[in-house]
Parts: structure tokens; sequence; C-alpha cells
């Protein structure tokens, strides 16, 4: 795959459209602290991508806008598939806290959104999941760096220091790095269904579920 004359301009527009829904949404909504969130590793995939640490540059750039268009498509008003519902239905919930709101949508986007951009990037490509796995594992590592900065940025007080905080565990039942195995597992299981539009839509609707039901679960409102 021959890398492009200007990779990042794709990144650069997916992180304008980002950047004016920031601009719409009051700080504290749940949505616009996800966006955030995502907005800054986006921007630090296109600065990596300038500074040429990606060896494909054509590739690793289709894989991070497609995987952003899947989120922007739902932010910008799009369908609302089953992973997004519960973090767009209590963005205002007052007993829901900002860590929360952020790992319910990166537990979205990872879970759901992620295997179906590999798909995409590969029909965009002509190329198989294999052909992707370093860009995915470089984005995957970058995601993985930024994990514990977003934890104590949106660290909600010393009570989730707390053994006995209710927030500490259900957070701790969590993981990026399990949500991004499961991702990579279901792209090529997705990619290897692409002949059988029945079973693709099936699995496909069935992971949307599943993602769906771990993210209400994450948003759990806690008093006070």
């Amino acid at each position: 795959m021959v890398p492009t004359e200007h990779p990042t301009t794709g990144v650069d527009t997916v992180v304008s459209r980002m950047r004016a829904l920031a601009g719409i949404w009051p700080e504290h909504d749940g949505v616009a602290v996800f966006n955030r969130v995502y907005l800054a590793v986006t921007e630090e995939v296109g600065r990596r991508l300038d500074a040429g640490c990606f060896p494909d540059e054509r590739a690793a750039t289709t894989l991070d806008v497609r995987f952003a268009e899947r989120y922007l498509s739902v932010a910008e008003e799009g369908p609302l598939p089953a992973c997004w519902r519960p973090l767009f239905q209590f963005r205002r919930h007052p007993g829901v806290r900002r860590l929360q709101f952020a790992l319910a949508g990166i537990n979205a986007h990872i879970g759901h959104d992620l295997a179906l951009a590999v798909v995409d990037a590969c029909r965009a490509l002509g190329c198989e999941p294999a052909d992707l796995e370093d860009e995915f594992e470089r984005v995957g590592c970058l995601l993985g760096s930024l994990e514990e900065r977003i934890r104590e940025d949106l660290m909600p007080g010393p009570d989730l220091l707390q053994i006995a905080d209710p927030l500490t565990h259900l957070l701790g039942a969590w993981s990026l790095e399990r949500a991004r195995e499961a991702a990579w597992s279901a792209a090529r299981a997705l990619w290897a269904l692409r002949e059988l539009p029945e079973l693709t839509e099936e699995f496909a609707r069935r992971l949307d579920a599943a993602v769906g039901f771990a993210g209400r679960m994450l948003l759990t409102p806690f008093p006070g």
C-alpha cells in the first residue's frame, strides 16, 4: 500500500468535526465528555502520522478515519445503534460521573465500532485484516497509553481510591485491552463472514447489543 501525498488530510477533517461538536454541547454533557477524550486521541494520531510514526501512513489514516466516522455518524444525529444508546440516554443524568461517561463512550466505540471500521478499511484498501494488524496495534497502544491519563483527568475524587466505593469495582470490571482484543476477533469474524450477508448482519447485531449492555452497566448512577 503506497502512502498518500497528504496522509493526515482525512484525520484533519474528522478532528474539525469533533471540534465543532465540542462547541455545541455543554461541558458536562456525557457525550461531550467522551468527545473531548476522543478528540485528544485523534489529534495525537494526527501528530504521529505527521511525525512518520506509522510505516504505512495510508493504511493508518484510512483505519483512523473510518473509525472516527463511525462515531461521528452517531454524534451528528445519525441512527443510534444499541451500543451508543445508553450514553445518549444517560448523557445528562446527575448520578453518572464524568469518568463513567468517558468509558461508556470508549466501550461503544472500541467494542463495536472498531471491528466494523477494520472491515470498512479493508474494503477501501482492498486488503485483508491481517494487512492492518500493525496499524491496529499501533493505534491500540496509543489508546492504552492515554487510558491512564483519562482516568486521572476524570477522577471524581478521593472516594475512588476507597476500596469500598462501588464505582471502583464497576470500573475495574472493564478493560480496554480486553475490549481491543475482542474487537480484533470480531473484525476477523466479520471479514470471514462477508460473503454470507445474513450471518454477517446477525453477528453485527448481536455484537451491538452485547456492547450496549456493557455500556449500560458502566453508566450505573451513583448517589451524590
